[in-house]
């Protein structure tokens, strides 16, 4: 599992978006990126989480920054989710792990005293020079894009 830290150069990746369309990090060269990992489309808490984000996503357009979720439902899960509640943004079908691997967002996590793989909610902001600014490993899914702000500002 990777262990990025704040400094190193965001990991390059590729992958498909809800509308089908390969979307990949070299994309966003010269842009600031909210790049999201979360567990499942359409939960409530990936629901509050990304529902924020997208709320405030014309804010984060005129600050600069462009948003991606990842996760590793399916394109049609994404599709469904992104048509749901009307996201502004690209959402990544991760099915192979790849991209959340890469980010160290995907790892062992625990319930009712069992340990199982899962997804590791976490949010990498990406500078303009490709390289990680911030990481939030511990998420406030109602009041994300807050967050998000208080840190970098």
């Amino acid at each position: 599992m990777a262990n990025l830290k704040k400094g190193d150069v965001a990991p390059t990746f590729k992958g498909i978006n809800q509308n089908g369309e390969e979307i990949s990090l070299l994309d966003y060269q010269g842009k600031k990126v909210i790049l999201y990992f979360y567990p499942k489309d359409n939960t409530p808490g990936c629901t509050a989480e990304s529902c924020n984000l997208n709320d405030n996503y014309e804010l984060w357009l005129k600050k600069g920054y462009e948003v991606i979720g990842v996760s590793p439902d399916s394109v049609a899960s994404h599709k469904k989710f992104a048509d749901k509640f009307n996201f502004g943004f690209n959402l990544i079908a991760d099915t192979e792990k790849e991209i959340l691997e890469a980010y160290g967002a995907w790892g062992e996590k625990k319930m009712y005293g069992k340990s199982y793989m899962g997804v590791l909610r976490k949010t990498f902001i990406i500078g303009t020079d490709g390289k990680i600014e911030e990481i939030f490993e511990k998420v406030n899914t109602k009041d994300h894009s807050n967050q998000i702000l208080n840190t970098i500002e």
